[in-house]
């Protein structure tokens, strides 16, 4: 009965929507980006006609507003409220945390996924497990993290992964490449586990469809129009909720197999040499089997998708601008001379020009909460308890109010001040950064990502290596004008096919 009414309303409510599009049609506002809104449906005729692009709508829509500001009506009058305000930002991520948190339907959403990892909870659940996180990110780990496991992915496997590409004229899916080097990455930080799976065989494996599936299926499930269309489709286990369920299986079991073999080398060496976040974890009491792989799966997929996608779209837009490109390699020549973790933590331009790389394409470019009670944000703007409310890097790293008229141009500079050095009179740069909630790319407050140094560490290791050594080419197919950015990932659509030249060996130095 219950699946037979679900299925009349799915029927039901786009035939009532057209009579009401069509009788309120005439008195809309022809003018405005706000979207028409009409009773019962809301603003469902134009998620409908936008949902292909989602994220420049409404980008245009928080451009148009006053206050970037503005809230989407959905069916059954519900809203939500989306904003590219740093007062709001402040407001829902630190002056009212508390007020704001991930919400039943959004953990309802991703739970099959993530179960009660740290992305996924909050109160003491979250506090335990950020605790036990944060022991990672001391300074002593971030050397360690940088001069043994990143320096060894980048000469050992990433460098000769290019250098056989460039040998044969090779294109490479370098979005892949870079997934898979950030993923051996936070499986040997995080869990003191190599999967090896950046190689120059490029091995396929069924985790990786997993972890395509898993990601893409839990994010079209929040961004779906009828939401209780996916709830039906996991009770009949068809289509992309059959798909969702193979792949947590294999998730699953691969996290599972990496919890069982540390738990044995826990128990052989009474001391680790060196102590990751799995082994404090399992050391901390908490050996509840699901709560562990929650919190391994959070992990995996935090470290493996957001860097990569910065780096990919970094390397994209440097393609286009060869002379920030120049001042690039000029800044890795002043620093090759130091220690590995001293030469990435100084490069100063590389920081900013990364930085400028993300405030137009941010890992995550739209990140919701909710609203446990009733609330009034710093524009104005009345909330209602369970009301969802999100803050949107996307947008706010287009407008102008925030990085004027210039804001759809590259410039690393925006990031920057020049100085004097006293000791040859020679101007140097020094980094400027702008507050959190201005750029929420790492978010903010209580929340913000503890793992976002070692993110830069990672990423400057990443271009110093490879840009010493070769130049990256985009090899779209002729008539493809630029990438598309995915709405759900934050990724590049379809990848990032390219060619890789190897630089002369006096590159670096005819470039100054």
């Amino acid at each position: 009965m219950l699946l037979q009414l679900q299925f009349l309303l799915l029927i039901l409510i786009p035939l009532l929507s057209l009579l009401f599009f069509f009788f309120f049609n005439s008195n809309s506002n022809s003018n405005s980006k706000i979207p028409k809104s009409y009773p019962l449906v809301g603003s469902f005729f134009a998620l409908l006609a936008n949902r292909n692009r989602l994220l420049p709508w409404l980008t245009g829509i928080i451009q148009d507003s006053p206050s970037a500001t503005f809230v989407l009506r959905q069916s059954f009058a519900t809203g939500h409220v989306i904003s590219g305000n740093p007062a709001v930002v402040q407001h829902i991520l630190m002056t009212n945390f508390n007020n704001y948190g991930k919400g039943e339907d959004s953990r309802r959403t991703v739970y099959d996924l993530l179960g009660q990892g740290i992305f996924n909870v909050d109160g003491e659940s979250w506090k335990f497990q950020r605790q036990i996180a944060m022991q990672e990110f001391n300074t002593k780990s971030l050397r360690k993290f940088v001069e043994t496991v990143i320096d060894t992915e980048v000469s050992q496997r990433l460098i000769p992964t290019l250098t056989s590409a460039a040998e044969h004229g090779t294109v490479l899916d370098f979005q892949d490449i870079l997934q898979r080097f950030t993923f051996d990455n936070i499986c040997n930080i995080a869990f003191g586990f190599d999967p090896a799976y950046l190689l120059p065989s490029l091995p396929q494996t069924e985790l990786d469809l997993a972890f395509e599936n898993g990601i893409k299926c839990s994010s079209e499930r929040g961004s779906a129009l009828f939401p209780g269309v996916w709830k039906i489709k996991k009770l009949l286990n068809i289509g992309s909720e059959k798909r969702l369920k193979i792949a947590i299986s294999d998730i699953r079991g691969f996290a599972m197999t990496i919890i069982k073999e540390k738990k044995q080398e826990l128990r052989e060496k009474e001391s680790l040499d060196s102590v990751d976040l799995l082994s404090r974890l399992l050391n901390s009491g908490h050996l509840d089997e699901n709560f562990v792989i929650d919190f391994v799966i959070s992990f995996m997929l935090a470290g493996r998708d957001t860097s990569s996608a910065a780096l990919t779209w970094f390397f994209w837009v440097l393609s286009k601008n060869p002379e920030i490109e120049s001042e690039i390699l000029r800044e890795i020549k002043e620093k090759s001379e130091g220690p590995v973790y001293d030469e990435v933590k100084d490069m100063v331009y590389t920081h900013a020009s990364l930085c400028e790389s993300m405030r137009l394409y941010p890992p995550v470019a739209l990140d919701g909460k909710e609203a446990v009670n009733d609330d009034v944000l710093p524009d104005g703007t009345e909330v209602m308890k369970g009301m969802k409310v999100s803050y949107f890097p996307y947008a706010m790293g287009r407008l102008e109010k925030l990085w004027g008229s210039d804001w759809a141009e590259f410039k690393p500079e925006r990031w920057l001040q020049k100085e004097e050095e006293n000791s040859n009179s020679k101007s140097s740069w020094r980094f400027v950064g702008r507050d959190s909630y201005t750029y929420p790319v790492f978010q903010a407050g209580p929340r913000i990502c503890l793992g976002k140094e070692m993110a830069f560490l990672q990423m400057k290791s990443v271009v110093a290596g490879v840009l010493r050594r070769f130049k990256v080419v985009p090899a779209f197919e002729q008539g493809v004008p630029e990438p598309e950015y995915d709405s759900f990932l934050s990724k590049m659509k379809g990848g990032f096919p390219v060619k890789i030249a190897e630089r002369e060996r006096d590159h670096l130095h005819s470039e100054n």
